[in-house]
């Protein structure tokens, strides 16, 4: 499993979900690897959000930032993570568009 360094300079993580019929969402490093585990510190999570019916969302210790379901578009969130479990889903359809990752 891929474990990432959270140095001094923020890590580049890219989430994404969409488009509309592509019921998909992920969450990897800068070179497209899929994010299981990270160590605790900063991050910036750059949100791809294709679709006007899916949304992302990641919440864990002390985090719950949401793309919103209706919203589309490219955005950033600058994000410390703690010690613990983030899950990503999309709201709408949580029970087949899920992820998780550890931080320790």
């Amino acid at each position: 499993p891929l474990v990432a360094q959270a140095g001094t300079k923020a890590q580049v993580l890219k989430a994404s979900v969409g488009p509309d019929s592509n019921f998909k969402i992920t969450l990897t490093d800068a070179k497209g690897k899929a994010v299981s585990k990270l160590k605790a510190g900063s991050y910036t999570i750059q949100v791809s959000d294709t679709t006007g019916i899916h949304n992302f969302r990641l919440s864990g210790p002390g985090v719950n930032k949401d793309s919103g379901v209706s919203a589309k578009g490219k955005m950033t969130w600058k994000l410390k993570l703690k010690k613990g479990t983030y899950k990503y889903v999309c709201d709408p359809h949580a029970t087949i568009m899920k992820g998780s990752f550890t931080v320790s």
